[in-house]
């Protein structure tokens, strides 16, 4: 089979580009039109910059309070989700692993769906989503290690089996949940959606998110030693051990964050890297900036189409899941093209 080679310098500066394009189109999107020359006098006008004012209150409060922080925050989820799922795809050598994989979204959505069950507040729900999300990744850890056998294959079946507790919860909480305020919010939050997302939202999940993705940035370099086997790691200096378990916690960490603020948004975790290895290659030094890049662009327009497309805005996970089947089928069919 022939490989294409692509200049990864020039892949990531038209990727980068793609990105800052969308950002602005997103920006002058919805149903109040605010031109794009306006909006930029706007940012330049928080920014500190002596800028006449050309634009209207309306303008301002559509840009700076609804559509910047929706647009950093969908860059943001979409980031994190698919970088998640590239490490996890590295680390546990498979590629169908996915930033849920260890019961991170089960965990969320019980949280979350807690919280709503106790009338609590959005930030509540927020937190309460992180918490839990965070707490079902520590006890499928804590099996793991009880647990014979490999490290990696506990993890996997750890994490299935405290997914399905943590689902059957969510279940009974929409079972006993008043059927006419909390469940419809509790439904609402599971189909995932961006509509919430505000400043708070972003200083939320802003420290999370960096504290994760920084070390699987600078480590990415020895993901790739993974695939030579723990021995071939361990005598060129890595320990394989180690550098799973670090992997594996910051992934943790940024799939909680993005899951507490956006609900259950699925596929991008796993296509998103697929397609990353179909411009870049293997190589995770540049598969995971790639990953980023994709995933935030992806996001980004699939929550463009959710709050446009219809009087309504339909959920973000609803999209994500049309859009992705149908193209991860087609990733995992299609075949390089023969020398």
């Amino acid at each position: 089979m022939r490989q294409r080679h692509r200049p990864v310098g020039l892949v990531m500066i038209a990727l980068a580009a793609g990105v800052l394009l969308l950002i602005a189109a997103s920006c002058c999107l919805g149903r109040y039109q605010v031109p794009l020359d306006q909006i930029v006098r706007i940012v330049l006008g928080r920014l500190g910059f002596s800028v006449e004012k050309t634009w209207s209150s309306a303008m301002e409060a559509a840009v700076v309070r609804i559509r910047l922080p929706r647009v950093m925050l969908s860059c943001m989820v979409g980031c994190a989700l698919s970088t998640a799922g590239a490490a996890y795809q590295g680390v546990f050598q498979n590629p169908m692993a996915s930033p849920d994989l260890l019961g991170a979204s089960s965990g969320a959505a019980f949280g979350a769906a807690l919280a709503i069950l106790l009338d609590a507040k959005m930030g509540l729900v927020t937190a309460s989503a992180f918490l839990f999300s965070l707490l079902t990744v520590a006890l499928v850890m804590l099996v793991s290690l009880r647990a014979p056998g490999k490290r990696a294959v506990s993890l996997i079946l750890g994490g299935v089996m405290v997914s399905s507790l943590f689902s059957a919860g969510t279940s009974y909480i929409k079972l006993v949940a008043d059927p006419s305020s909390q469940l419809p919010e509790i439904t609402y939050w599971l189909m995932g959606s961006l509509s919430g997302a505000g400043t708070d939202n972003i200083r939320f999940a802003f420290v999370p998110m960096a504290l994760g993705l920084l070390p699987l940035l600078l480590l990415r370099w020895r993901l790739n030693l993974l695939a030579l086997g723990d021995d071939e790691a361990r005598a060129l200096g890595v320990s394989a051990g180690r550098l799973r378990l670090t992997v594996v916690l910051c992934s943790t960490l940024i799939t909680a964050a993005s899951v507490s603020v956006s609900g259950l948004i699925g596929w991008i975790g796993l296509v998103v890297p697929h397609l990353a290895r179909r411009l870049v290659g293997n190589d995770y030094r540049a598969l995971l900036p790639c990953s980023m890049l994709l995933g935030a662009g992806f996001l980004l327009l699939a929550d463009d189409v959710s709050r446009n497309l219809l009087p309504t805005e339909i959920p973000i996970g609803i999209l994500t899941a049309f859009a992705g089947a149908p193209f991860f089928l087609y990733l995992i069919t299609r075949k390089e093209a023969e020398e």
